[in-house]
């Protein structure tokens, strides 16, 4: 179009469009956020939204769609799910005071990865970003980042994934920028990075643009995410941006605080962590000041799990429908907080392999379940110290967020007043921390600032109850400001001056009804019946006719009016300013607000965890470096909670004693588990990987006693899954997920198989069952429990000699079968199929 026919709004939302090319433009428009050209049709279709047209001139006419500025979070949430950016343009003035065009401008950005908006947020889960390079290690062993030691090369390191093979090492930076975390790694492989990126399940992955070239690999980061390449936004930034001196350069400006950091130690981490910070530097209007703090962490710390295991054992969400209930994290998650409940989250996802870590939690459990060393408290009393913690946490709002928001310059008062709520019950948790001996929750409380000057400082500034919007006004306390307090009483002093005019007119001209009024028309106004227009003085100007009375003004309201508006004006421009200093001066605590709030959300977790084991009569595990498993009276944490009332779990006793090293004699490493349909074997082999889960992620089990020796991976390959968008059948995906297990598992590694072979012919794959054992057996070490109906298995312990048969026991009566669902040493040669058929009602004519 050429200049001379646009319009000045349509030159000023192209000029903004020019600025953010990829993203979504919402123009304000009064009430609405427009939408123009090729954004209009893409939201028009995304959102199910009526494409119409706007005219710009007498040729030109384009397509628009909108949406009401009241509604917007809605609209902005359901195109963040579909990967779409997004850029909000406001008014940046009043158009009533406003003569021509308004300035508009450009004051949030918005992708799937940078959310830190209340309402586009999940409580209890992560949003996150990653940025993603990869390049040569240089080095032939990984960092320990806590100590600064070098730890041996994880074998995952190999690849299987031909596509990938020559992906020799990557960084990963994740950002959670409602929260402030900011962190990296480094590893070899591209399994590890997948396994990392299924963990973390990002909303947005950054690539430099060399990489995103191969659209092989970016599909596939996507298909890691776990939630499809239409939902995960793949986002680019400029190969320089990637590599490692200009990340240096841009990290040591940004965090001042980490000036004597070596960041050459970890250099593919510290070129992620700079690519990541470049694309939000390049795409938030906010200074970014809440990242203040970059985290390494070491993958060689944690248990790899991948996402078959996390799938199969049902960690956070339930395999027949998604949801929380019926998953790990729906029995363990009594937590206070979403604080809580998001590093819950990652616990259960990032299982420790450090003893005296795990033993460090333990201890703290042990205290909270029981602290009868706690000394009276008043009245003879003894406090009960998981109670009183969880009291003080119940109801907290979510701090690490609300600093995210403060840092990020979008949190309202409201927010600040519910920080400083939050912040007053710091000194009453850190009293009830001190009463503690655990090393744990003694060190938890050393790390927690009370911030009794930050509360204060929010509480001598803001009413209890400050309204959301700063501009309504009604912010702070009478006394916090002597210019402000200045301005409120000549506002008063006019409105009072108003009322007094009122009584005195009324009864001057004996109009009672005669009432003093506002609008933003015609400003204040008396407003006579038409009964009384006859007592009207002469300078009483008519302004207006309404259909029972007329509407007047008289110099005197006008002078009363302008210095009540002047005097509001100024106020609400100073209250504003206050407003964004107190803030800034909050945001500049944002360090010792996150540290405070982290040490919440582990006291939380803690907390919950002590809650549950009292609850559910868990006890705690005795974890080592050992080889051996011994688990007595072991319960599925899940099952044994969605069982009907009265009906008790059947618990039962397993062990395993292989050697870490993976000899090949001794011990009972490989169990052999049969037993009919319905007999609980599934329910069996997934309790114990989430009992030795559950006991390296610090947290008391359910069982009467269990002896965990460490498993540096568990892998969980049950039941039968397709993937056949990607042309893959159930036995190929089968046989994939077993492949995985025998080239990524170690003699350290717990390993639980469950049907191995039963996708394809009977004797294929029995063949195959029996090699697959074979292998974890002899060439792997690897602690195993499978379970098979291949009866033909059994006869494996007369070849293996650390394997052992068991299978779960039934009895027939008159023709039925009991399932006891009690682990019994040796072997079954039943399925009892047939009943199984009968009992789940297939016609007895079929089963005859």
């Amino acid at each position: 179009m050429p200049g001379s026919e646009m319009t000045p709004m349509l030159r000023q939302y192209r000029e903004l469009k020019r600025h953010h090319p990829d993203a979504l433009l919402f123009y304000r428009l009064g009430d609405f956020y427009e939408l123009f050209e090729e954004d209009a049709r893409v939201a028009a279709r995304a959102l199910g939204l009526a494409l119409t047209t706007r005219r710009f001139s007498k040729k030109v006419r384009l397509p628009m769609c909108g949406v009401p500025h009241r509604t917007v979070t809605g609209y902005v949430a359901r195109l963040l799910r579909a990967g779409h950016k997004v850029a909000i343009a406001e008014q940046m003035e009043d158009a009533r005071r406003t003569k021509g065009l308004v300035r508009r401008d450009v004051v949030r950005i918005i992708t799937p990865g940078t959310v830190v908006e209340e309402e586009l947020l999940a409580q209890g889960e992560q949003t996150l970003l990653i940025a993603i390079v990869t390049g040569e290690l240089g080095i032939g062993r990984l960092v320990d980042w806590e100590t600064g030691d070098a730890a041996p090369q994880s074998t995952t390191s190999q690849s299987t994934n031909p596509q990938f093979t020559n992906l020799p090492a990557f960084g990963l930076a994740l950002v959670d920028l409602s929260t402030g975390e900011f962190a990296a790694t480094q590893g070899a492989g591209w399994p590890l990075l997948v396994e990392e990126i299924q963990r973390l399940r990002p909303r947005e992955i950054v690539l430099p643009s060399a990489s995103a070239s191969d659209d092989a690999s970016t599909r596939a980061l996507c298909a890691a995410a776990g939630t499809g390449p239409e939902a995960v936004r793949v986002s680019l930034v400029p190969d320089a941006a990637a590599e490692f001196e200009p990340a240096r350069e841009r990290l040591s400006a940004h965090l001042p605080a980490h000036a004597g950091l070596d960041l050459d130690a970890a250099p593919l981490a510290v070129a992620a962590a700079g690519a990541a910070l470049f694309y939000l530097q390049q795409n938030q209007v906010s200074d970014l000041a809440h990242l203040h703090t970059l985290a390494f962490y070491d993958l060689a710390h944690y248990v790899a799990l991948d996402a078959t295991t996390r799938r199969n054992l049902e960690l956070t969400s339930a395999l027949s429908d998604g949801r929380r209930e019926g998953s790990l994290a729906g029995v363990l998650d009594c937590t206070e907080t979403a604080m809580g409940a998001r590093l819950l989250h990652r616990w259960i996802h990032q299982p420790l392999l450090d003893v005296t870590a795990i033993d460090a939690r333990l201890d703290a459990l042990q205290e909270l379940v029981s602290p009868s060393h706690l000394p009276p408290t008043g009245a003879g009393a003894v406090p009960f110290l998981r109670s009183d913690l969880r009291g003080a946490l119940d109801g907290l709002h979510d701090v690490e967020r609300l600093v995210g928001r403060v840092g990020f310059g979008t949190a309202n008062a409201r927010d600040l007043a519910a920080l400083g709520r939050s912040l007053a019950r710091l000194p009453h948790i850190k009293a009830l921390l001190a009463t503690t001996t655990s090393s744990r929750l003694r060190s938890l409380e050393s790390s927690l600032d009370d911030l009794s000057d930050v509360a204060g400082m929010i509480d001598a500034a803001l009413v209890e109850r400050p309204p959301v919007l700063v501009r309504e006004g009604g912010l702070f306390r009478p006394g916090y400001d002597a210019g402000l307090d200045s301005l409120r009483t000549s506002a008063r002093d006019a409105r009072d001056w108003l009322a007094q005019f009122e009584a005195s007119e009324r009864e001057r001209l004996g109009i009672p009804n005669l009432r003093v009024k506002y609008n933003q028309v015609f400003g204040f106004f008396v407003e006579i019946t038409r009964s009384h227009l006859s007592k009207v003085p002469p300078e009483y100007e008519r302004r207006a006719t309404v259909r029972s009375a007329e509407r007047f003004v008289t110099p005197a309201l006008q002078a009363c009016e302008a210095q009540i508006l002047a005097a509001e004006d100024r106020a609400e421009d100073l209250e504003y300013d206050l407003f964004v200093q107190l803030r800034g001066q909050v945001a500049a605590e944002s360090a010792r607000l996150l540290a405070a709030a982290r040490v919440l959300a582990e006291v939380d977790v803690l907390a919950s965890l002590a809650e549950v084991a009292a609850r559910y009569g868990y006890t705690r595990p005795h974890v080592d470096g050992g080889s051996v498993i011994d688990i007595h009276e072991g319960r599925h944490p899940v099952v044994e909670r969605m069982l009907p009332a009265g009906e008790p779990f059947v618990a039962n006793d397993t062990r395993l004693d292989g050697n870490r090293d993976g000899a090949r004699s001794g011990g009972q490493r490989l169990l052999i588990i049969t037993g009919p349909n319905m007999a609980g074997k599934s329910v069996l082999v997934r309790q114990v990987a989430l009992i030795v889960l559950m006991a390296q992620i610090g947290s008391f089990v359910p069982a009467a006693s269990a002896h965990v020796g460490l498993a540096d991976r568990i892998f969980a390959r049950v039941g039968a899954s397709d993937d056949i968008a990607h042309g893959r059948s159930t036995f190929l995906v089968e046989m994939a997920e077993t492949a995985h297990i025998l080239v990524h598992a170690t003699g350290r590694s717990l390993v639980i198989l469950d049907e191995v072979g039963r996708g394809t012919s009977t004797y294929d794959g029995m063949s195959l069952a029996w090699a697959v054992a074979a292998d974890l057996h002899d060439r792997v070490g690897a602690r195993c429990l499978f379970a098979t109906h291949y009866h033909e298995l059994t006869e494996l312990p007369d070849h293996l000699p650390a394997a052992r048969n068991y299978n779960l026991a039934v009895v027939e009566r008159d023709g039925d079968v009991i399932f006891l669902r009690r682990l019994v040493p040796g072997s079954t040669d039943r399925s009892y199929g047939l009943h199984v058929a009968r009992l789940a009602g297939v016609p007895s004519h079929v089963v005859d």
